[in-house]
């Protein structure tokens, strides 16, 4: 125990001491934990925690997510429902079949890894993408469509990465009907969405049968981990649950114009401060883990070419999913302007829930070791080289001043 919260606190005075070095260079934050993590490797100073699936999925997401969906406002989400909606479902699925041809074609990798890997690696994370957003201080319906489509799609394509797992485990690779994968994928996602209102619906009844502030203030905790947890248990989409309980109760009980008024305003202003640092806390743990365990890999086993060309790949599907998609609403009060869509392509980065899904790999599925290393670079690359270039992408196009 001592040496796990040792770990744990050395971990956060890294991060700190990034965020204040990370400020008076101008340079997003994320982008120097990452390179922090990777020199504290190269020096081996040991005090990291293990990079897990689990780590990734019961500790570090719930509170990214929580913290992202609480600040969501329901009736700009509503305004956008359909062009954010269709980015996410279709969106998942084109560039995970792009990206499957591709590996396929270019490096001939079998079918049942080459779209195990185009699935897990098809979402826009919300860890990455947020954090970006935050540093380069973009908002407004920018900001929220970018956002919400990563908060989404990341519900969506841990879904389907559940069934292409199993259908990748499958003697001879039995493709399942439409049928049940339209049942199995309502399951998974109505599930997940149901558990998150139900823990959060009950958060705010309790909430306003108590004065205790302290008490207000955890039932949100409660209500972020709980329906991730109980979702998870179920087999339900624990992304989608917490999710749907932010979303609820951000716009209900903690927003300004909350419909309930059942926490003062003192509480209110906690509730968002505290998930406020959640997140900062979240966020230095997961990135500075990413390259301590990005130094450890062995990228030369998958080779320079192979690596360029996965990451060419998911560049590509990201393209094919944010310029016709956003054609369709042209001509419509969805319209995106060409230089957003600029951003949304390129600011579709790629962290911890790519990682997550490829460390729950089974060690005997095909190409193991190969779709670990590809998303471990594209993740990478991802965050450093698009993490870098975003803010000046953006002053070029006019969205920062």
């Amino acid at each position: 125990m001592d040496t796990l919260l040792t770990r744990t606190v050395a971990l956060l005075l890294v991060a700190i001491l990034v965020a204040i070095v990370a400020r008076r260079l101008s340079l997003p934050y994320t982008v120097g934990l990452v390179i922090a993590g990777v020199g504290l490797a190269f020096a081996h100073v040991d005090f990291a925690l293990p990079l897990t699936h689990d780590f990734i999925f019961d500790v570090i997401l719930p509170p990214l997510l929580f913290e992202a969906a609480l600040s969501l406002h329901w009736n700009e989400l509503r305004r956008d429902m359909v062009p954010i909606l269709t980015l996410s479902v279709l969106g998942v699925v084109i560039s995970a079949v792009a990206v499957c041809a591709g590996m396929v074609c270019l490096l001939d990798w079998p079918l049942a890894p080459a779209l195990v890997f185009g699935v897990l690696i098809a979402a826009t994370d919300p860890v990455a993408v947020i954090a970006m957003f935050k540093d380069t201080g973009v908002r407004g319906r920018l900001r929220l469509l970018v956002e919400s489509e990563s908060l989404f799609n990341d519900g969506v394509a841990a879904v389907f990465f559940g069934l292409v797992l199993a259908w990748a485990n499958t003697s001879g690779g039995a493709a399942a009907g439409p049928g049940e994968i339209a049942l199995s994928l309502g399951l998974t996602s109505g599930g997940g969405i149901a558990v998150g209102l139900a823990f959060g619906a009950v958060a705010i009844v309790l909430a306003g049968r108590t004065t205790d502030d302290l008490a207000e203030r955890a039932l949100t905790t409660v209500a972020a981990y709980g329906s991730f947890l109980m979702a998870e248990r179920f087999h339900f989409s624990g992304v989608l649950a917490t999710v749907a309980a932010g979303l609820l109760m951000g716009n209900a009980a903690v927003q300004g114009g909350a419909t309930f008024n059942v926490l003062t305003a003192q509480a209110r202003e906690f509730v968002i401060s505290f998930w406020d640092f959640a997140a900062f806390v979240a966020n230095s743990f997961v990135f500075l883990m990413i390259g301590v365990t990005v130094a450890q890999i062995s990228f030369e086993a998958l080779g320079t070419t192979a690596l360029s060309v996965a990451i060419g790949l998911v560049l590509v599907g990201r393209l094919l999913t944010v310029y016709p998609l956003c054609l369709l609403f042209r001509w419509s009060r969805w319209r995106v302007p060409v230089r957003e869509q600029h951003v949304l392509w390129w600011g579709g980065l790629r962290g911890a829930l790519a990682l997550a899904l490829a460390l729950a790999l089974p060690n005997d599925l095909p190409f193991h070791d190969s779709i670990l290393i590809a998303t471990f670079g594209v993740v990478v690359f991802s965050v450093i080289v698009q993490g870098l270039t975003m803010k000046p992408l953006m002053r070029r196009l006019g969205l920062l001043s």
